[in-house]
């Protein structure tokens, strides 16, 4: 017997090609929509037993947010999600948000149709090799890539900061001087601390490293600050 169902997808081409499919195989489907962002609109105003859920970043914040709100305004409505693997992360966060089960974006029709069952008998639609992958990584978090830029610049004074934003842009000791209002001196000091900040030997590569590490796009306009004492 055919189930109701709607297939929701951000990129309307997808949800069409799998609700025709599915339409030949005998299911009801009330609608292919995009983007996801809408579907907890429609599933509480047209209340399927099923919604297919794709999603092509299923471990962004916010993605399975309609899923948290058709869980409580249409509990009776079950989420699958359409989603690429490997995406542990993604795969955790279907579940934390109510999804009842997950499918990789490349199964066939019959894998889509096995979820579609279970999901409806109220049984958790996912391949244990999936749900194995989750938990390894939840449990064995894989490390973060160090973000350069940010370390970098948590090394830096605002003052500092400043000094080499305009390095970057190739002032050189006299205009540095006279854009901060402070003596040539101090300006001197100010860029060798820099460099020596950032392990650089040249003003060359320390400009080099800030566009590197995307360091001077993290470095917000500051406060004028007062001018250094000269002496």
């Amino acid at each position: 017997m055919g189930v109701r169902l709607m297939v929701i997808d951000d990129h309307r081409l997808l949800a069409e090609a799998l609700a025709s499919a599915l339409k030949l195989r005998g299911h009801r489907v009330l609608a292919a929509a995009a983007p996801t962002s809408g579907a907890a609109e429609l599933v509480v105003s047209r209340a399927p037993e099923i919604c297919l859920f794709g999603t092509a970043a299923p471990a962004e914040p916010g993605t399975f947010d309609p899923i948290v709100r058709i869980r409580r305004e249409r509990p009776q409505t079950a989420v699958v999600v359409l989603g690429p693997v490997p995406s542990p992360r993604g795969i955790a966060a279907a579940f934390a948000a109510g999804a009842a089960g997950y499918v990789r974006h490349d199964e066939r029709i019959e894998g889509v149709e096995r979820a579609i069952a279970k999901a409806r008998a109220g049984e958790a639609a996912i391949a244990p090799q999936l749900l194995q992958g989750a938990f390894a990584e939840l449990l064995n978090p894989a490390a973060q890539p160090d973000d350069e830029g940010r370390r970098l610049l948590q090394m830096l004074t605002p003052r500092e900061v400043e000094v080499l934003v305009r390095v970057a842009e190739g002032e050189d000791t006299r205009l540095i001087a006279a854009g901060m209002r402070i003596a040539p001196s101090t300006a001197r000091t100010h860029v060798q601390r820099v460099l020596m900040k950032l392990g650089v030997g040249s003003r060359l590569e320390a400009a080099a490293l800030a566009a590197r590490t995307g360091l001077l796009d993290r470095a917000a306009p500051g406060t004028p600050q007062e001018p250094d004492s000269v002496g």
